[in-house]
């Protein structure tokens, strides 16, 4: 009953949150267990479930995560063929699932590169999952922060297919919102060209809890941060919150 509860509070507090997720560590966790790099993905792939799980109890109703980026085309092929494996694997066995508690699955990014397989998997588990209210689960695969910024642009000024593309794109963004807190698992401090038009006042975290090994209890810690912050949004700290602080 104790946890129920604090999962109530925390969900309270936080009710209509984006939460972006850089999901990093999964290749160190493995290698620091004498594990094939791939192990760790896998293990990646069960952290995303308990948190998409467990994100609309705390009052998270859109989780944007950080499934392959542009530059991971440059990693080993082995490697790539097998994470994109793992993506098909999550979507097929995850979307009934999914549906079935009212999540939303969208991902975003490049298509014409992704595997034909694979972007069949993406668009069933997109229609089926469509009515889902509870969360939206947006995906990047292939993505580029700086590249979308890019061609929006480049599109505004030659309406095109293309622009039709990166205009709906921009729906999604929109339907979204901007992003209130980005977390970066694994140690690293830096954003990796993710989200950085929506994350223009998003609070950072970063935390040392490789991937594989956040849960719950970490996202939980993770909201507690965010509520302990001051957002201000370019403006000052109101004046009964500041002499609260300095108390």
């Amino acid at each position: 009953m104790g946890q129920n509860t604090s999962s109530r509070s925390v969900r309270d507090r936080n009710t209509g949150l984006h939460v972006a997720i850089i999901m990093d560590g999964n290749g160190r966790w493995a290698t620091r267990q004498g594990l094939p790099r791939v192990a760790g993905h896998r293990a990646g792939v069960v952290a995303l479930k308990r948190v998409v799980e467990h994100a609309p109890d705390v009052g998270v109703r859109a989780l944007s995560v950080y499934a392959f980026s542009s530059d991971n085309w440059s990693r080993p092929a082995s490697e790539v063929q097998s994470l994109f494996w793992l993506m098909r694997a999550f979507l097929r066995l995850e979307t009934a699932r999914m549906r079935q508690k009212g999540v939303r699955v969208q991902v975003f990014g490049r298509r014409d590169r992704l595997p034909s397989a694979v972007l069949r998997e993406v668009d069933w588990s997109e229609f089926v999952t469509a009515p889902g209210r509870r969360l939206l689960l947006r995906v990047a695969v292939d993505y580029s922060a700086r590249e979308a910024i890019s061609r929006a642009a480049a599109g505004s000024a030659h309406p095109s297919t293309e622009a039709a593309r990166d205009a709906l794109e921009h729906d999604l963004t929109r339907e979204a919102g901007e992003v209130d807190l980005l977390i970066r698992t694994g140690g690293e401090k830096r954003l990796s060209d993710f989200l950085l038009w929506e994350s223009a006042y998003a609070e950072l975290l970063f935390t040392d809890c490789m991937w594989p090994d956040f849960g719950p209890d970490e996202l939980d810690a993770a909201l507690a941060e965010f509520q302990r912050r001051e957002r201000r949004f370019g403006g000052i700290m109101a004046p009964s919150v500041a002499a609260a602080t300095s108390l």
